[in-house]
């Protein structure tokens, strides 16, 4: 292939490989080489997403059920949360993308076939054809490697090296988490409630903040969380395991409930505890991955309260802003990214964001 290299690139890395749920190894693997309008990073910083950690477990989305085949296709690298320095260009890419070698770079975590019907809109985050995000598709290795490849059809952006690669990293959670909040179409003066602390609503938290509302409330199970949510800008922390945060909130509001709820748990009794939160005429946004199924009362949604439902996924035309804020330093970072491990660690990690106790964002260094 006909490429420029920083130096020539070796043949094998040291990658995490997802062979099933509950299957992942450390393994030798090829290191990939740029085609056309391609990029090669060496990756500094990778994270373990929530939904990393439910494609771990064997969540239907993921490996499928009755209804539904399964998203993951192993032998596949995971990781689409990310920051790599530039070692190799494909013929065209540093022209296309603005990228040289020694760059620090991230890619959106879809690479859209921009040829579908919504590709064709500019709606490609809900890419129809292919749908291939990083770490679960087989065009679309991850970044718990030591190397990874940019696709030609990928969106590419310079990050500017004054953001240290620990906190390059949260890029893509917050870039989703500003979307989630554009979807919640917040007003001036609207009370609007964040559930879930890590580090999506965290993001939707700073996010919500500066769509000003008159009251940001967050909830969340573990109160050290909580304080994190009130730097980051929350007016409020409610812990649902020790207060009835419906109640709470509807006592805060004159018994209306909160004009926005936007849930980032992932957990089904959150849904549940949304829709009886949010006041009539208010509106809902579901952006987790949830675990299983969620059964509920649909009348709340419709004849009872007549509430606005908004989903929200992946972080579309949210890169350049995410960038922009950390250069800014907009966010708490030092207390969103907790921990930072050795590639080889990433069992460990793993488990620390399924106990959720003692850690926010983990990240890993290969």
């Amino acid at each position: 292939m006909n490429y420029q290299a920083n130096e020539p690139l070796p043949k094998t890395m040291q990658a995490v490989v997802c062979h099933g749920p509950q299957d992942y190894r450390l393994e030798a693997w090829a290191v990939p080489e740029p085609g056309p309008e391609e990029v090669v990073v060496r990756v500094r910083s990778v994270g373990i997403c929530a939904s990393d950690l439910k494609c771990y477990l064997g969540a239907p989305l993921f490996w499928g059920d009755a209804h539904r085949e399964g998203y993951c296709q192993p032998p596949v690298i995971p990781g689409h949360e990310f920051v790599g320095e530039v070692v190799a260009l494909g013929d065209g890419a540093g022209e296309k993308y603005g990228l040289a070698l020694g760059d620090m770079a991230i890619s959106e975590q879809i690479v859209p076939c921009w040829r579908c019907r919504f590709c064709r809109q500019g709606q490609y985050w809900m890419c129809q054809t292919k749908h291939d995000v990083y770490g679960f598709r087989q065009r679309t290795f991850g970044a718990m490697a030591e190397y990874m490849r940019f696709p030609r059809d990928a969106l590419n952006y310079k990050v500017p090296k004054s953001i240290p690669v620990e906190q390059a990293v949260y890029i893509e959670p917050l870039a989703c988490a500003i979307h989630a909040v554009q979807r919640g179409r917040i007003e001036f003066q609207d009370v609007v409630v964040i559930a879930g602390a890590g580090p999506l609503g965290l993001g939707m938290i700073a996010a919500a903040r500066l769509k000003t509302p008159r009251l940001l409330i967050a909830l969340d199970l573990n109160d050290q969380r909580l304080e994190v949510a009130r730097a980051c800008g929350s007016d409020l922390g409610l812990n649902p395991g020790k207060v009835d945060v419906i109640d709470e909130v509807r006592k805060l509001t004159d018994g209306y409930g909160c004009d926005v709820y936007i849930e980032a748990t992932g957990h089904p009794a959150a849904v549940e505890q949304g829709l009886h939160m949010t006041r009539k005429l208010g509106t809902f946004v579901e952006f987790s991955v949830l675990r299983e199924p969620v059964t509920t009362d649909w009348t709340i949604i419709g004849d009872t309260k007549e509430l606005t439902i908004y989903g929200a996924h992946l972080g579309p035309y949210c890169y350049p802003v995410a960038i922009d804020w950390l250069a800014k330093g907009r966010l708490p970072l030092e207390a969103i990214i907790t921990h930072q491990l050795p590639l080889a660690a990433f069992q460990e990690g793993i488990d620390m964001v399924a106990s959720g106790q003692q850690s926010i964002k983990v990240a890993l260094r290969p």
